[in-house]
């Protein structure tokens, strides 16, 4: 089944793993919220300002490449 690239990019940016979910990584994508949790609450001691971005950023990445990769193998 083909996967909007776009919709799969937006919807990690609204929240990192729900793109993935969206292209059928269910697992990657639980995994992902769960370490934006762990990530949230490192902000306390500071760190977590420097991981959550990075987590964030390459969520919105792996979503887009892994659904325009998906549509390339279905052609």
């Amino acid at each position: 089944m083909l996967k909007n690239p776009g919709i799969a990019a937006v919807l990690s940016f609204f929240w990192t793993g729900v793109g993935q979910i969206y292209n059928g990584q269910l697992m990657k994508g639980l995994i992902l919220i769960v370490v934006q949790l762990i990530n949230s609450a490192l902000m306390f001691v500071l760190i977590g300002f420097i991981t959550f971005p990075l987590v964030w950023i390459w969520g919105i990445y792996d979503a887009y490449k892994v659904a325009d990769t998906m549509n390339k193998r279905s052609y």
